[in-house]
């Protein structure tokens, strides 16, 4: 009978074990990095697609949600010189699993003041769901978005659709 005892606390000590070894090799933050662009219209088409300057100091924002819909974590990285950003997020939030395909990530601002309208390439302006990772390596998980990029006001598309069409599509 003693000895049933020992190896059923042997056997639960060592699945106790192996949980603490997986957990231990489970990724604990999440990485989001990429980087944010001026694209200038004013320039040739060779410039305008390849010629793209990094915005030092753009602010990128994630914004990760619950089940429910509800925000459980927000942050933000302002990019370096070469216009990358870096978002570390810890996996857990009080306690709870993160989700990361509920992220979004966006742009939010730019320093520059002759390149600071938002764009929807790679869809900056509206937000990036974290899908597939673009490496998931012991303790951590990154994703690499973008780019993500701003425009001068003059590239800036206006806004030809009309919400409220009382006046039949004529002014």
């Amino acid at each position: 009978m003693g000895a049933v005892v020992l190896a059923i606390f042997i056997a639960s000590l060592l699945a106790s074990c192996t949980n603490l070894a997986s957990a231990l090799n489970e990724p604990k933050v999440i990485h989001v990095g990429g980087k944010v662009l001026c694209q200038d219209c004013t320039q040739g088409w060779n410039e305008w697609v390849h010629g793209c300057k990094p915005i030092k100091g753009g602010k990128v924002s994630i914004a990760c949600m619950d089940d429910r819909s509800r925000v459980v974590y927000y942050g933000s990285d302002v990019t370096d010189e070469l216009g990358q950003f870096d978002i570390i997020v810890n996996k857990y939030i009080n306690g709870k699993e993160l989700k990361a395909k509920l992220c979004s990530v966006r742009l939010v601002s730019s320093p520059d003041s002759t390149c600071n309208i938002l764009t929807d390439f790679a869809s900056g302006k509206r937000g990036v769901k974290l899908n597939l990772p673009s490496l998931v390596y012991r303790d951590q998980i990154k994703y690499t978005l973008g780019p993500f990029y701003f425009t001068k006001l003059l590239c800036d598309e206006p806004n030809t659709t009309d919400s409220d069409d009382t006046h039949g599509g004529h002014y």
